[in-house]
C-alpha cells in the first residue's frame, strides 16, 4: 500500500508523521474504532437513573460495566490467534454487528438479568474490536508514525465519549431506552468494514508503512503460544503489560461512579454527570493525539509516562475530593490527559516488543490484562463502597474508595514505568 497523502492541517495539530490520516485503510479503521468505547462509557451517565428502571442497588448497578468488560479476559485472546491466522477484517466485521445488535436489544428489557446476559453478548462483539484495530495499525506503520496513529486511534475514542455520553444524559431524561438505541450505529460501520477495509496483514519494514501482506511472512519468527508466553514472561515485559491496566482501573473508578457523585454527593443531575464524562474523553483524546510528539521529543517514554501516572492518581484524588461540579471537573482534565497519553504509549510499546508473528497475539494479551483491571475495577471498588458506607456513609464511602484508587495507581503506575521496557527495541 502506498503512504496516505501529506495533510498539512494534521500536521499542524499532529506532528509531522501525521500522514497516516490520508490512507483509506485508517480512516476505515477510525471509523469502526468510533464505536467500542461506547460499550461502558454510554451507559456511565444513566447508571443513577437505571438503579430505579431495574430495581437494582447503586452497587449492584456496576455490574453493567463488569459484565460488558469480564468477556474480554478469556475472548481477547482468541481473538488475537486467530487474527495472525485467519485476518483482521472477518473478526471486525462480526465483532462490531454483534456489538450493535445486543446493544440495542438492551432497550426491549427491564429484567437485569437479561440486561447482564445481553451486556456479556455485547462485550464479546467489542473484545474482537479494538484489539484487531490496535493490531492493524500495527501493522501498518512503525516508529513515531505508530503512535501517531495509535494517539489519533485513541483520539478519536474520546471523541466518541465526549459526544455520545452527553447525548446519553440528555435523552434519559426522555426515556431512558433512548440512549441505548445509539449502540445501533455499529452496524452500518459493520458492513463499511466489511467492505472497504484493505486486510492490513504483513510483517512492518523498517520504515513507516507495513510490507505489503505476504511478503515476510516465511520469515516470521515463531508464532506459538510458548514463544508468546516466553516473551510475556520476561520481566521488563511483564512490567510493561501490569502497567497497561492500571489506567483503566482509575478511570473506569470514575466511569462506574460519575453519576452517583454528581447526582448523589454533589446534587446534580444526569445531564450533568455526562458533561463530566465529555470533559473527560475530550481532555484524552487530545492528550491522546499527541503521542507522536512526545514519542519524538524525548529521549526515552520513562519521564512523560512517569508524569502522566501522578496526573491520573491526582486528578482521581480531586475528583474525589471536590466539594463542586467545577472542582471535579479540573480532576476529570487531569484524569483524562494521564489516561489518554498511557493509554496511547502503552499499546505503541506492545507493538514494538513483538515480532510480526506475534504481535497480533501480544497485543491481544495486553488488551486482556486491561479488561481484567477494568473489569474488577467496579466489583473492587463496590465492595469497598459498601463496607464503608455504614461507618462514614454514601458520600463518604465513594469520595475514600475513589482517593485510594487513585493513590495506589500512581504509586503502582511508577513503579511499573521503572522496571518496564518501555523503550523497547524492536524485533520486527
Amino acid at each position: 500500500m502506498p503512504n496516505g497523502p501529506d495533510v498539512p492541517g494534521f500536521e499542524t495539530l499532529l506532528g509531522k508523521d501525521a500522514g497516516a490520516v490520508g490512507d483509506r485503510a485508517f480512516q476505515v479503521l477510525l471509523l469502526a474504532n468510533l464505536t467500542a468505547p461506547l460499550g461502558p462509557a454510554l451507559v456511565s451517565p444513566l447508571l443513577d437513573t437505571l438503579t430505579g428502571v431495574y430495581g437494582v442497588s447503586e452497587a449492584e448497578i456496576g455490574l453493567m460495566v463488569s459484565a460488558y468488560t469480564a468477556p474480554g479476559i478469556l475472548v481477547i485472546p482468541v481473538v488475537g490467534v486467530l487474527a495472525d491466522r485467519y485476518g483482521r477484517k472477518p473478526l471486525l466485521s462480526a465483532g462490531l454487528l454483534l456489538f450493535g445488535c445486543a446493544g440495542v436489544a438492551l432497550a426491549l428489557t427491564t429484567d437485569f438479568r437479561v440486561v447482564l446476559a445481553l451486556r456479556v453478548l455485547q462485550g464479546v462483539g467489542g473484545a474482537a474490536i479494538v484489539p484487531v484495530i490496535i493490531t492493524s495499525v500495527g501493522d501498518l506503520y512503525t516508529g513515531a508514525v505508530e503512535a501517531t496513529a495509535q494517539g489519533i486511534r485513541l483520539s478519536t475514542s474520546g471523541l466518541t465519549q465526549a459526544v455520545f455520553p452527553a447525548i446519553a444524559g440528555v435523552l434519559v431524561v426522555v426515556a431512558w431506552q433512548y440512549p441505548l438505541l445509539l449502540y445501533a450505529i455499529a452496524v452500518p460501520i459493520a458492513v463499511v468494514v466489511l467492505v472497504y477495509l484493505e486486510e492490513p496483514r504483513g510483517a512492518r519494514s523498517d520504515g513507516g508503512r507495513a510490507e505489503p501482506p505476504g511478503e515476510s511472512d516465511e520469515t516470521a519468527p515463531d508464532s506459538s503460544t510458548t514463544a508468546l508466553l516466553r516473551l510475556a514472561g520476561r520481566r521488563p515485559v511483564l512490567a510493561v503489560l501490569a502497567g497497561r491496566g492500571i489506567p483503566g482501573f482509575c478511570y473506569f473508578g470514575f466511569i462506574t461512579y460519575n453519576s452517583i457523585v454528581v447526582v448523589r454527593v454533589l446534587g446534580g443531575t444526569p445531564a450533568e454527570a455526562g458533561l463530566l464524562v465529555t470533559l473527560g474523553s475530550a481532555s484524552y483524546a487530545i492528550a491522546a493525539s499527541q503521542a507522536g510528539r512526545i514519542t519524538a521529543r524525548f529521549g526515552s517514554r520513562r519521564p512523560p509516562m512517569v508524569g502522566m501516572f501522578l496526573a491520573l492518581g491526582v486528578g482521581l484524588g480531586v475528583v474525589a475530593a471536590a466539594p463542586s461540579l467545577a472542582v471535579s471537573g479540573v480532576g476529570v482534565v487531569l484524569l483524562g490527559v494521564g489516561f489518554g497519553t498511557l493509554g496511547s504509549l502503552y499499546r505503541s510499546i506492545v507493538t514494538g516488543i513483538a515480532p510480526g508473528a506475534l504481535r497480533g497475539g501480544l497485543v491481544s494479551l495486553s488488551e486482556s490484562v486491561g479488561r481484567v483491571t477494568i473489569t474488577v475495577a467496579p466489583v473492587v471498588m463496590g465492595v469497598l463502597v459498601a463496607w464503608l458506607t455504614p461507618e462514614v456513609g454514601l458520600a463518604g464511602a465513594v469520595r475514600l474508595t475513589l482517593g485510594a484508587v487513585g493513590v495506589v495507581g500512581a504509586v503502582a503506575g511508577v513503579g511499573s514505568v521503572l522496571l518496564g521496557d518501555v523503550d523497547p527495541r524492536s524485533t520486527r
